[in-house]
């Protein structure tokens, strides 16, 4: 059976720091279907074959919620012939407003969600779905019979090691949205003990605050001044995939302190870019080694002790070097299309 798939996510943009990684994701769909028709929320830069149509809802022209679902009737009607399969892509919303018609029109409805917390709304949408997806088993969504736990989908051919490119000596990354769940917080507060144990060090905050969370960033910058550590870390803004390819290379040690429940995405992007990665999230352990497990990562003190050995810490062993190609392996993005490729056909 051709397989023609509609796929509803949030944007189809090259540039996002956030979703930009989709955009691969689309370009290798593409090479298994016959047609992909793409709802999404808003758009922008994209380069994608003649078998993609991206439909916009119209956020990119300031529309509005009435705006928004009315086109998605519009085009999950019109598009009927076009699609047998639909893949919504984390937005539980899309599910709850035309999962009941795609299921009366007989459309198989994959849905991929990697939260750690959810609600019966959740559930409703993994009711109506054929089958669910997440990459951590400590998701909300693992708890389904018909969820089916993937690979996190990292472009292994894009994230790779550089030895070209020299790492800053002591350098210090921590990418992702500045939010209280990332703990950037922890993050200065222990770049402060460093600091007063005369640890040398420079240390990049790269990422953007949501508008519910734009006081969080002023917090974290005002520490930052009140520390007086201005001429030790940097602001990066919002990284597009390419500039957060560049960071990685140029930085020896990758902070991450997202709790368990999702894989987040940059950890896996640091490993292949060849970086030394310590991160709170229980997955890992047993993976990556001991010292790059961050226990009680509430505590600065702890966290500092953990950059310090990391930042001291000899080249990776050959078996670490090992354990963590065979974890890059099992999740690539060549691996996810593998495992999606059946779904969309079975």
């Amino acid at each position: 059976m051709a397989i023609k798939l509609l796929i509803v996510t949030q944007k189809v943009d090259i540039n996002d720091p956030v979703l930009g990684f989709f955009h691969r994701w689309i370009l290798e769909f593409s090479k298994h279907c016959e047609k992909i028709t793409v709802i999404c929320l808003g758009k922008g830069k994209y380069d994608l074959p003649g078998n993609v149509e991206v439909l916009s809802l119209g956020k990119e022209n300031t529309g509005s919620g009435i705006s928004y679902a009315f086109l998605f009737f519009k085009y999950i009607f019109s598009n009927l012939g076009n699609y047998n399969t639909v893949f919504v892509h984390m937005n539980q919303e899309y599910i709850l407003l035309g999962g009941i018609f795609w299921r009366l029109f007989g459309k198989k409805i994959l849905f991929w969600r990697n939260h750690l917390k959810g609600s019966f709304l959740t559930d409703i949408s993994v009711f109506l779905s054929n089958m669910t997806f997440c990459t951590s088993p400590s998701s909300y969504t693992a708890r389904f019979k018909k969820t089916q736990i993937m690979p996190a989908g990292i472009d292994t051919d894009f994230f790779r090691q550089d030895l070209s490119v020299k790492k800053k000596l002591n350098s210090i990354l921590f990418l992702g949205r500045i939010a209280p769940v990332k703990k950037v917080d922890i993050f200065v507060d222990a770049l402060k003990e460093l600091h007063e144990q005369g640890i040398e060090f420079s240390a990049t905050i790269a990422g953007a605050s949501l508008p519910t969370d734009t006081g969080y960033e002023k917090t974290i910058k005002d520490k930052v001044s009140a520390f007086g550590l201005n001429e030790r870390i940097s602001f990066a803004g919002s990284l597009s995939q390419a500039e957060a390819l560049e960071a990685y290379k140029k930085h020896e040690v990758y902070v991450n302190l997202t709790p368990s429940g999702s894989l987040d995405k940059t950890i896996f992007e640091a490993l292949a870019s060849g970086m030394k990665v310590l991160v709170s999230n229980t997955f890992f352990g047993g993976i990556l080694p001991e010292d790059w497990i961050v226990e009680s990562p509430e505590d600065p003190r702890n966290l500092a002790r953990s950059i310090k050995i990391a930042l001291d810490a000899p080249p990776d062993s050959s078996e670490t070097k090992k354990k963590i190609s065979i974890l890059l392996q099992e999740h690539s993005l060549l691996a996810l299309m593998k495992k999606l490729r059946r779904e969309f056909v079975s």
